[in-house]
């Protein structure tokens, strides 16, 4: 009966399969299988540099290249499986024509039965690349202290080199920086952040480009400031028969200047050197333009970057009108008559005198309206005559009229002064 049992092959692979059906069976019961949630995984793509060799680049769509992980496998394992373990790829060189990639998922854990994702595919985006070239602004933000001024602003580069999908590359239309001032009193230097806006200086998602310098080095130069007016001598005589006919002007009549503050506390005043503004034979209004910046001190500029440092200066010129007017002894008076004595013209009192005139128009009306006066000065008269003390007697005395800077009196008029002791 034993050697029967023996030399069975049928037995023995009875008894083998029944053996392996009671491992399964105690594995099964002290190990069972089972599925369970891993979590989020990245999806790494590989292979990329496929698209770099075409001049492409590419954007992952609604975040496709993140999958929820489902992990089939005997429930001794999940003890120590992390989603650290799980491997999930995207081989570009699988790319398909509606630009998916589908999904690859491994693990080196040993017993992972199976591996599956809340999605198959990578969906992506794909744009020729471009670059170019845009101008970097540069800005300042902020008030410097009160009595200084921003005299210029300097990056180190003024081209910043924008690389990216081309959509988003074309919508660039220049760099910008900004760097604070805000209190400064000196020179300021700092590393400040480049940006990208479109054509409505709105900022461009910079995410999506690159840049060949994310950051440019700026230079601020402060200096004190103060405002002075501009000093000017007119020379020279028009041609004859003209004058000046009004106020001479200046514009502007001052200008901002800076330089250090020591240097500063030494200037009151831009002044225009005598013989700039020269208007020798001129026969009508004179416009002079003049360049302050050949007349600044040393170390010294002009603050405001705006103005083209050219002043204008004008010297209104008319020609001179000829008038004669017929003045009454009475409109004649006697000044400066000295302590004991008496003075009184001695003509009579219908005598009139003839004094001619040469003036602007309007002042020679203005005078005929107010009338004119002329006064006759003993002090003057005294000086004049180099005499110490009045003498009593009688004297033909020269009257000064009264008729303003714009009329000259051509003529001379003389009246008869008798002086008497006082009684």
């Amino acid at each position: 009966m034993r050697k029967k049992l023996l030399n069975n092959l049928g037995l023995k692979l009875i008894s083998l399969f029944l053996a392996f059906l009671l491992w399964f069976l105690v594995v099964q019961i002290g190990d069972p299988k089972d599925d369970q949630d891993m979590g989020n995984v990245r999806v790494k793509l590989i292979n990329t540099e496929l698209l770099d060799n075409e001049n492409k680049v590419y954007e992952v769509l609604d975040d496709t290249d993140v999958v929820r992980v489902t992990v089939y496998a005997p429930k001794s394992v999940f003890t120590q499986l992390r989603s650290s373990d799980i491997v999930a790829e995207a081989d570009v060189s699988k790319l398909t024509d509606i630009n998916t990639i589908p999904i690859e998922f491994s693990s080196n854990t040993a017993n992972v039965v199976s591996i599956t994702g809340s999605r198959d595919v990578v969906k992506l985006n794909i744009e020729d690349k471009a670059s170019k070239y845009v101008t970097l602004q540069s800005h300042t933000v902020g008030t410097v202290s009160d009595g200084y001024v921003v005299m210029s602003l300097t990056p180190d580069q003024n081209r910043i080199e924008v690389s990216g999908p081309k959509s988003v590359v074309d919508q660039v239309k220049y760099a910008g920086a900004e760097i604070d001032v805000s209190e400064a009193t000196s020179n300021l230097t700092a590393n400040v952040d480049v940006h990208l806006y479109d054509v409505t200086g709105s900022e461009v998602d910079y995410t999506k480009l690159s840049k060949n310098v994310n950051y440019v080095r700026m230079t601020v130069e402060v200096l004190a400031m103060k405002e002075v007016p501009v000093q000017y001598v007119v020379t020279g005589e028009p041609e004859e028969g003209y004058m000046v006919s009004g106020e001479v002007t200046c514009d502007p009549e001052t200008v901002q200047i800076a330089g250090s503050a020591y240097a500063l506390s030494n200037i009151s005043e831009i002044t225009i050197p005598e013989g700039v503004v020269d208007i020798t034979g001129a026969q009508e209004s004179v416009s002079k333009t003049v360049n302050l910046r050949e007349y600044l001190p040393e170390n010294i500029r002009l603050a405001n970057s705006s103005f083209n440092g050219r002043v204008s200066i004008t010297i209104p010129l008319e020609a001179v009108v000829e008038r004669s007017f017929q003045v009454p002894v009475e409109d004649i008076s006697i000044a400066h008559v000295p302590e004991g004595y008496t003075a009184e013209i001695s003509e009579s009192a219908e005598t009139t005198y003839t004094v001619e005139t040469a003036g602007l128009q309007a002042a020679l009306d203005e005078l005929r309206q107010n009338g004119l006066k002329g006064v006759v000065d003993l002090d003057a008269w005294m000086e004049k005559e180099h005499m110490e003390r009045l003498r009593i007697g009688s004297y033909m005395v020269p009257v000064t009229f009264q008729t303003g800077e714009d009329i000259v009196v051509k003529n001379s008029v003389n009246v008869r002064i008798t002086i008497k002791e006082a009684e």
